[in-house]
């Protein structure tokens, strides 16, 4: 039984059949709002990600730090799903949970007797949520998918990096981390849903829908122009100056978001007339011709240093930033303030740290209730807290 009663998914149980990171992120978001969610692992080595650097040993064995980071707030059992009797017995505990989070193949579950429709017979109300690359169904459902592959079929990778350079994918993983977001926020709806109507219901969301949910912008550039939308480097499709330029020692962003704002880079560079040129007048005509904008303002970026250019453009009011590195923004004063980085205390006695869930909302607090979990250390735990509650 989740230990966090007053928090908003207290009572909640998800049972996460997830790996790597599309599914346990979805499980994690759950967790860290009080689900009581027990991730369902094979015996041998469990879940892949257990085993990626960065790893930390000490004499109570070695932990991941990459899992830690996903897996915190959760129990873990382990479960034969090769063995016919140890699925038997597992289907016990997807007959009172909630939710069942899953982002094997398609197909994989149904065949082991652990599909929607298997379990859902027995659990009407079952909210089970499956995440894949492309879907359950399809041309495509069964070709295998990463975070990357994923990013070059959406479309994202041909709007990420520079005019003319090679193809480059996102830096941070969003194929799989808006698949969890994605799939998070449809099972809070499909439970709502199931304790009006008693039906549950489910869900297929893919890395690809997800991907090109979140790429509103710029499909509706191709719906509405029929051009296809290209790489800008820092650049913005309908906006400028709204970019990375260079100083005399750094690189830093402002975003002159509207015309206010562009008179006041124009008047800090000391051109104040650009603001009045017939090119620049406008918002669309900015970004027309911001070409010959950048190569107005750039040899007068470069007369001061990144540090003069913030300073000057926080005084005028135009949203800038420095290019921070993850060391520097996670020191950062207002990260802090935020309290997004908290202590976290591995199985194994390592003291490390990890982010804090970061939305926050009134009577709630954030905490690591429960430190990531050593593989299997729950099994008898989960079964005898979980059936017991429902006999």
């Amino acid at each position: 039984m989740s230990e966090n009663t007053s928090f908003p998914l207290a009572g909640i149980r998800v049972l996460e059949f997830g790996q790597i990171a599309a599914g346990p992120f979805t499980g994690s978001l759950l967790a860290d709002l009080g689900a009581d969610v027990v991730k369902v692992e094979r015996p041998d080595g469990g879940d892949g990600m257990r085993s990626w650097p960065p790893l930390k040993e000490t004499e109570d064995g070695i932990y991941s730090e990459n899992f830690a980071s996903l897996n915190r707030n959760k129990r873990s059992i382990v479960v034969d799903l090769k063995d016919p009797a140890s699925v038997s017995r597992l289907k016990t505990l997807a007959s009172v949970t909630d939710v069942i989070v899953e982002n094997f193949r398609p197909g994989v579950l149904p065949r082991l007797g652990l599909g929607y429709k298997d379990l859902s017979a027995e659990n009407p109300k079952l909210v089970y949520c499956s995440i894949s690359g492309y879907g359950q169904t399809g041309p495509n459902h069964k070709k295998g998918a990463f975070d990357v592959t994923v990013q070059g079929y959406s479309g994202l990778m041909s709007v990420t990096g520079a005019p003319g350079a090679p193809p480059v994918k996102c830096g941070v993983p969003v194929g799989d981390f808006c698949a969890g977001l994605y799939a998070a926020y449809t099972i809070l709806a499909k439970i709502l849903q199931a304790r009006e109507t008693g039906q549950g219901g489910h869900i297929d969301c893919s890395m690809l829908g997800s991907l090109i949910g979140v790429a509103a912008l710029q499909t509706s550039e191709y719906f509405g122009t029929g051009r296809t939308p290209r790489p800008l480097g820092s650049a913005h499709p309908r906006n400028a100056p709204y970019q990375a330029f260079r100083a005399s020692d750094d690189y830093f962003i402002i975003a002159a978001g509207n015309d206010r704002l562009w008179a006041e880079v124009a008047n800090a560079v000391e051109m104040p007339d650009l603001a009045s040129d017939p090119r620049f007048t406008s918002q669309n005509l900015r970004a027309e011709n911001q070409s010959e904008l950048v190569a107005l303002l750039q040899p007068e970026f470069e007369k001061q240093t990144a540090g003069y250019w913030l300073d000057e453009m926080d005084r005028r009011g135009v949203p800038c930033s420095p290019i921070n590195t993850y060391p520097e923004v996670l020191e950062s004063d207002q990260v802090k303030h935020m309290e997004l980085v908290r202590p976290l205390e591995l199985p194994n006695q390592v003291s490390t740290r990890t982010t804090a869930f970061p939305v926050g909302m009134s009577d709630y607090a954030f905490d690591v209730f429960r430190p990531p979990p050593i593989l299997g250390a729950h099994t008898e735990e989960v079964f005898e807290d979980w059936l017991e509650e429902d006999t």
